[in-house]
């Protein structure tokens, strides 16, 4: 039996935590969690074993793999921080609760926008987000009614959209990257009637709850005849596929388009390109925030926890000009960096979802 990390039940419930021994486990830190997250926290890890500390285990899961895996319980046998590119869901902290997981930091990283890139072998054009619904939803108004996908080519949905096939490779359902995009492209169209199948639903719905369970269930499906491929967590594997073929998009988080600048090109999203910049500023139109979640029970018990932590959200790493910048973070404002930092350095709790 282990005894470096035994968890006792408090005994009073409205306490509602476990508490447990101050000796220190030998074993690293394990991370989990987002592939949009997975470089940043990797290049905190590397700097951290660098620094002499002992080098974390980084996995790339996927945002709700991670959550999965962060929130099924305490000790040595689970991660000790999970990486997200959205947010943690009410469902998801519940599940944590449940397990015993009831003492977690949210530590907003920063900012990153989806992009829609291809090969720089590739034609370069730009895009509209009703375009990118009408090109990858499993259903699409067609003449007034909602039909199963019929555009195999770019140009059948506008003639001024390249003459090839559509070629899109993505993330899996697991993946935050696929949560945020179909958010911020399929359910925006839709549920700001930005085509008029869309409006007319809309006005027709009667109430705001009518029409968002309208839109949540008619609105939210990947088409899976073909033209959408999911490519895993690996966002390597779609720049190596988009790199072999020049008529294909791949959908991934800025850090991979500005890492691979020298093969890859961004298509540009209602006239507007991806950068630090146009990110920051919201004129990018599919951006989202950034985290990781750290359980605090493990802070005491994982040894090089807390120096880690103090690590990932110092101004080296986080701050304007830090080397997470460099690898494509978009920064957070002064003021709010610093909240972060207090927060995350004071194992500040997460609030009530």
């Amino acid at each position: 039996m282990n005894h470096k990390f035994i968890a006792i039940a408090v005994a009073t419930a409205a306490a509602g935590s476990f508490v447990l021994t101050n000796a220190a486990s030998a074993r690293e830190i394990k991370i989990v969690g987002s592939s949009t997250v997975f470089p940043y926290t990797q290049a905190v890890a590397e700097e951290f074993a660098r620094a002499g500390g002992k080098a974390p285990t980084v996995e790339s899961t996927g945002t709700g793999g991670g959550m999965k895996i962060f929130c099924a319980g305490i000790g040595e046998s689970h991660p000790d921080i999970t990486g997200a590119s959205r947010a943690m869901k009410s469902s998801e902290k519940a599940d944590c609760e449940k397990n015993g997981v009831k003492d977690v930091t949210e530590v907003l990283l920063g900012y990153d926008g989806l992009s829609v890139a291809n090969s720089r072998k590739g034609k370069k054009f730009s895009v509209t987000k009703p375009q990118l619904y009408q090109a990858l939803a499993a259903k699409v108004p067609v003449d007034g009614k909602l039909v199963d996908n019929p555009y195999k080519k770019w140009s059948d949905i506008d003639k001024a959209l390249p003459n090839q096939p559509i070629t899109a490779y993505g993330p899996p359902p697991t993946s935050g990257t696929r949560d945020a995009f179909v958010e911020l492209v399929f359910h925006y169209v839709c549920k700001k009637g930005k085509l008029p199948f869309w409006a007319d639903a809309k006005k027709g719905a009667g109430d705001k709850k009518a029409f968002k369970k309208m839109y949540k269930a008619d609105c939210t499906a990947m088409r899976t005849d073909g033209p959408f491929i999911e490519a895993g967590e690996n966002d390597n594997l779609i720049v190596q596929r988009l790199d072999a073929d020049p008529n294909a998009v791949g959908i991934f988080g800025y850090s991979f388009l500005f890492e691979n600048q020298d093969k890859l090109q961004a298509l540009q999203i209602g006239g507007v390109e991806p950068s630090m910049e146009t990110i920051a500023s919201g004129e990018y139109g599919i951006s989202r925030p950034l985290f990781i979640y750290i359980k605090n029970a493990h802070r005491k018990v994982i040894d090089g926890m807390t120096a880690f932590i103090e690590e990932y959200v110092s101004d080296k790493a986080m701050g304007d000009g830090g080397y997470l910048s460099e690898r494509g973070l978009v920064v957070l404002p002064a003021d709010k960096l610093k909240e972060v930092q207090e927060g995350a350095r004071k194992a500040k709790k997460m609030a009530a979802k």
